[in-house]
Order: structure tokens, then sequence, then C-alpha cells
């Protein structure tokens, strides 16, 4: 196959299932290739968000010290091409082919899941590129995710809640197990969550791991970053634009590995640095645009909190799409005080998405009043236009609900770019 998009239609079919989670059958073929050592130094990122936005700062900052990096994260918005990025760079279509032929001829007859494969494709680009560092980032729960066939020198967990119920649980303890699973014994372990589950503290004591707690070896309180270790650290940050915990974790990662930069480096980084679909502003036909790929009712109230930082002189409507099996009321709930008014919106060509039914249900027991909510039924992009049309100059539309929403919206304004 000559072009990407044929690779990626086949990788869909290749298993079975969507997702099968168990580390033999992809270790086995990461064996064949050779590539259970990507870089000659990995850092995992695992957790129930902020992974994305911590491995998107540690590149920023790692590149900026000119150090060669290959970045791994998941899903893409709108091009696969963004899960793969070497020295901050978008892998580019031929390199991917090259690797999806590498790891088809090495499996032989074992079955992989797109995301086994696609992973092995990126094991395969970094250590061909030989790069100092790989970031990679867990996919699903962590002990059993793809990502942890490589051991990591450094493991990060950003954050532990609930959400892919199905997969890990519905509680905290039980998923910070999961989460914990990517930590290696005698090895650094960095985690930004607060009031982390007692199931990962004692993974990290069992293990013998170098351990550094937000709020205990390291804080990021009213832009003031703090290290109590060795080298110990006190940058004054500028404004972020992206979750201050992951930002955190990732200073202390780098400063731990010994290759974090200057502080006036670090804060330069820091003050441009934004991610994609993570409170990202747009304008679109002259009116604001807020996305944000959340999904789970944590996500929600961090976004929740910085509607409440960033506050417009007009309205807030909220154009919001989810899959079935996430918690809509929890997801709304957090936000309901800061939305004036809902435009749900459907993704029809999307198995996994909620229908009418759902989507009205949800909202209801969020306990958003019904004169609060526009018709129930229509696709994100004709939404997005009704909602758009709707905006006084002053006023902003969030789009909100999953990754698949914010890329339906993204695809639909892009050629207006």
């Amino acid at each position: 196959m000559s072009d990407l998009q044929s690779w990626l239609a086949r990788l869909e079919q290749l298993h079975p299932t969507e997702i099968e989670l168990g580390l033999e059958r992809v270790s086995a073929v990461a064996r064949a290739l050779d590539v259970q050592t990507p870089a000659r130094r990995v850092i995992t990122v695992g957790g129930t968000n902020g992974k994305g936005s911590c491995v998107r700062t540690m590149e920023a900052l790692l590149c900026a010290g000119n150090h060669s990096v290959g970045a791994y994260s998941s899903p893409h918005l709108l091009r696969f091409n963004e899960r793969i990025r070497v020295n901050g760079e978008e892998v580019g279509d031929a390199q991917l082919i090259e690797a999806f032929e590498a790891v088809d001829a090495a499996r032989g007859d074992i079955s992989l899941t797109y995301f086994e494969f696609t992973t092995l494709a990126g094991l395969w680009l970094f250590k061909r590129a030989d790069v100092e560092f790989a970031l990679l980032e867990v996919g699903l729960g962590g002990r059993l995710d793809a990502v942890n066939l490589v051991d990591a020198d450094i493991s990060v967990i950003t954050s532990v809640a609930v959400d892919h119920e199905a997969w890990l649980g519905n509680d905290r303890e039980v998923i910070g197990r999961e989460k914990a699973g990517i930590l290696r014994a005698g090895k650094t372990f960095v985690c930004a969550d607060p009031q982390p589950p007692a199931s990962v503290v004692d993974a990290s004591r069992e293990l013998g791991c170098d351990s550094f707690f937000i709020g205990h070896q390291f804080s990021l309180i009213e832009g003031e970053y703090l290290l109590n270790a060795e080298p110990e650290l006190r940058i004054g940050l500028p404004e972020l634009h992206l979750p201050p915990s992951s930002v955190a974790a990732a200073i202390t990662a780098l400063a731990l590995a010994g290759e974090l930069p200057g502080a006036e480096q670090v804060c330069d980084v820091l003050a441009a640095l934004q991610m994609p679909g993570r409170c990202q502003a747009i304008r679109y036909k002259e009116r604001e645009v807020l996305l944000d790929v959340g999904h789970n009712p944590a996500a929600a109230e961090y976004l929740a909190r910085w509607l409440a930082r960033h506050p417009v002189a007009g309205r807030t409507v909220a154009l919001v799409a989810v899959m079935a099996d996430k918690d809509l009321d929890g997801l709304v709930a957090p936000l309901k005080g800061l939305v004036d008014y809902w435009y749900p919106a459907l993704l029809p060509d999307n198995p996994r998405a909620a229908d009418s039914e759902q989507v009205r249900a949800g909202l209801a027991a969020a306990g958003v009043a019904v004169g609060q909510v526009e018709e129930v039924g229509k696709p994100v992009a004709e939404q997005l236009e009704l909602a758009v049309a709707a905006l006084g100059g002053e006023d902003r539309l969030l789009v909100f609900g999953s990754f698949f929403t914010v890329a339906e919206v993204l695809s639909a304004i892009q050629p207006l770019k």
C-alpha cells in the first residue's frame, strides 16, 4: 500500500476487537523489531487527564534545550501524524508507511490492535532516529497498555479519576493500581495528583521508587514552581495555557533527569506553549470559539475553573457531543452555572456516540432547564452553524465533550481559515 489512509484503514480491520489489553502479543513483536529500548532515556506518562499536556510540555522544553526527542501521544484530532513527533515535528506519511511495513513484517501471524500496531511503529521510528529521549503517553490504564512494554526511566502519573469504567473499573483505588503499573522498581516516579489513591502510593513504596508527589516534594502555587529536592528549584512562571499540575510534573521530571533548561528559557517556552484542543481559543466568523477535548467529570471541573478565570462580557454558549459510555450528567454538572445556553449535538458516523435520547436525559439529570437547551438531533457541524449565528459580539461558544467533537468542529471550519 502506497498511501497512509489505506494503511490506517487496514489497521482498523486487523484485530477482531478495538481494544484488547495485555502485553504478550505486542511484546513479542517488539522483541522481533528490537524496539524495547527506543531511546537512551524514556519517560512514560499515564493518568486520566493531563497526559498529553505533560508530554507536550516536556517535548517543548527538551527541544528548547537542543535535545533530540520522540513524542508519542493519542488520540489525534485531524491527522494521524499528530501522534508521532520527532524533535517537535510530526512524522511524514512516507516515514509512517515505512514503519508500518516494518511492524507488519515482524509480526508474522500475531494479531495486533490498531493502538498496538501504531505504538510499535512509533517506537521503531524513535529508535531509527536515535533520539535521546522518548516521551510515551499511555493510551488506556497503564499496566496492560501497549506503551508499558517499554521500561521507563521516569514514570509520571498526572491524575487518577473515574473514566473508561468498562476496562478499568469505577473505583479510584482500582484504577490507580492499573495506572501504577507503569512504575519500575528503584526508578523515579512523579505524581501530579494532589490526592493520589493509596494504591498508587503503596505501589511506589513497594517498588522502592524515588518518588515525588505534588504538594510534598514539589508544588506550583500562584505561579511559583518549587522543587524540594536535589536540585532544589524555585521558578516564577508566566500564565500557563495548560493544566498547571501537568506542567509542574513535566518540569519536575526533566529537573530530576538533569535536563531542565534555565529558568528564563523555561518561562519563555511555557509562555508560548499551547496544545490543540485544550482550552484552545480560535475565531470563527468573527466570533470567539473555545475548544476543549474534556470528556469526563474531572476534565469538566478543570474546564469550569478555567472559564471562571477567563469570563466574557456576554454569554457563554456550549456545544456538546459525547460518547454513550461517558458520564454525561457528571460532565455537564460542573459547567451548568457557567453556561447560559446549550446546543447538544450528535456524531452520527460514530457508533460509540450518544444518541438524542441519551443526550437529552444527561442534560436533564444534570439539572439543565429545558428552556436552556436547543433542539437535540442535529450533527455537530449543523449545530455549530446555528450556535455561531446566534452569538453576539461579546459572546463565546464552548465546544467540548470528546476528541471527536472537537475534531468535527476543526474539520468544519478548517477550509475557512
